[in-house]
């Protein structure tokens, strides 16, 4: 190992490396603190190259790697584990915008760059990147590719896997794979980019993307509906897109604790609504074609008593207060204890029927418990989280939560759903491919993994 990490100090150079306990430690530790790993080194290369060279370097070895980008995930997948004997891989030097073409709309970025970058660097060139979520100031685009990421836009422009055009990705042996390719049709065989977005990291290493820029949606309408049942939320979401069709562009559903938590914990916000409301939703139309004629469909949605009130953003300002309450929900949530946090997707047909099946789910496991359920209805995603009961022991609650996780994973089953929708695998939810992806699923998986990683030497332990 010594002569290894001599090695590998020598590919990075002296900015490049660290073993110092301090600087370590904010990458070794999962977001909410429920992982800690250990790692030999951290390597920071800067260009793919170097990346190339590490993963040669440790794959003749046998010593695994294990790839960050902004550590922002949920799941412990970019955590190493307590062996001490990984190799951590920090994407964040690898932060540079490659090329941006407006004529082909498309921008070439190295793995490291801050969503919020990338999201500037379009924004400045005319455009519109649509991959946007709560972490995109410290989130790297790198992790977002490989966890395939939601975020609030997924309704209209779709998840991370449809912003991508080609992928840059250091393979097991340290093999390049250049695939940066901005056509929006090749037929040439597979789309081998799509096996490594999604992957973890497990079956290669994203260095670079080339992506999608979209025209800028201009003018945007923001508008907060208060609900008497998500039921509606539903109902709503097909009446707005009836009449506003792709122009709706986010819809969020936010239950009535989820505002009662940010109103308790969070400085500064102001509710919009004089009365509670058992539910709201948040959503975002592109008001280009029509500026009155969201108005007009509101009013009409209004009298017919579908929605119980209707706040409208009259500017930017308000419209930021407005997404700031939809934003803060996760912050929110920490001071009340623990959270037993189930990111999963059912039909949207099946959204109120989730929710009313785990209602009931709830009141027979765990009846002092809270629900907390937000998320991007427009794409059947829910974070349907479960803080602890007030008063009640944090990690007895995780403990005796487990049964109720299970219970809540096999309703999404029954519904045709996925117990993962949007923050990945990584190691909380392995336990679960087995249960929900087994047979010839996982089988496959697991083929794809031997082919690629033989060693299994890439992010070893994550995913499957």
């Amino acid at each position: 190992m010594t002569v290894l990490l001599e090695s590998l100090k020598s590919i990075v150079g002296d900015r490049g490396w660290t073993t110092d306990a301090i600087d370590l430690e904010p990458h070794l530790t999962e977001r909410r603190g429920r992982l800690r790993g250990e790692a030999a080194i951290m390597v920071s290369p800067s260009t793919t190259n170097q990346v190339a060279d590490i993963v040669r370097a440790c794959a003749a070895e046998g010593v695994s790697v294990v790839p960050q980008g902004g550590n922002t995930g949920l799941c412990g997948g970019a955590i190493p584990d307590d062996s001490g004997e990984q190799v951590l891989l920090s994407l964040s030097r690898m932060n540079q915008v490659r090329n941006i073409d407006k004529e082909d709309s498309s921008i070439l970025v190295e793995a490291g760059c801050i969503l919020a970058d990338v999201q500037k660097a379009v924004a400045d060139s005319g455009r519109f990147f649509p991959l946007s979520l709560s972490a995109e100031g410290s989130c790297q685009i790198g992790g977002n590719l490989s966890t395939n990421a939601g975020g609030i836009n997924v309704l209209r422009y779709g998840t991370a896997r449809q912003q991508v055009l080609g992928l840059e990705v250091v393979l097991a042996d340290g093999t390049v794979w250049d695939g940066l390719r901005t056509l929006r049709k090749d037929t040439a065989g597979f789309d081998l980019k799509q096996m490594f977005i999604g992957s973890e990291g497990t079956l290669g290493i994203i260095t670079a993307a080339a992506l999608k820029m979209w025209p800028h949606p201009g003018d945007t309408i923001t508008v907060l509906a208060a609900l008497d049942a998500p039921a509606k939320a539903v109902e709503l979401l097909a009446r707005l897109r009836d009449e506003m069709g792709d122009n709706v562009q986010a819809f969020e559903l936010m239950s009535d604790r989820c505002m009662r938590f940010v109103s308790r914990h969070i400085p500064d916000v102001r509710m919009p609504f004089g009365d509670d409301h058992p539910w709201c939703v948040l959503s975002e139309v592109d008001a280009r074609g029509d500026p009155e004629a969201l108005e007009h469909s509101l009013l009409r949605i209004f009298d017919e008593g579908l929605v119980e009130d209707v706040v409208i953003a009259k500017n930017l300002a308000e419209s930021n207060e407005l997404w700031r309450l939809r934003h803060s929900i996760s912050e929110a949530q920490k001071p009340e204890g623990a959270n037993l946090k189930h990111d999963i997707s059912v039909p949207t047909g099946r959204i109120a029927d989730f929710l009313e099946e785990g209602d009931r789910l709830l009141q027979k496991m765990m009846p002092n418990a809270r629900l907390v359920a937000f998320g991007h209805v427009g794409d059947g995603n829910l974070h349907y989280n479960i803080a602890q009961p007030v008063g009640a022991d944090g990690e007895a609650f995780l403990n005796e939560g487990l049964a109720l996780t299970e219970a809540v994973y096999d309703l999404v089953a029954s519904m045709n759903g996925s117990f993962s929708a949007e923050h990945g695998v990584g190691i909380f939810k392995k336990p679960y491919m087995e249960r929900y992806r087994g047979g010839i699923e996982i089988t496959l998986m697991r083929t794809i993994k031997a082919a690629l990683d033989p060693k299994n030497t890439l992010n070893p332990g994550k995913v499957i």
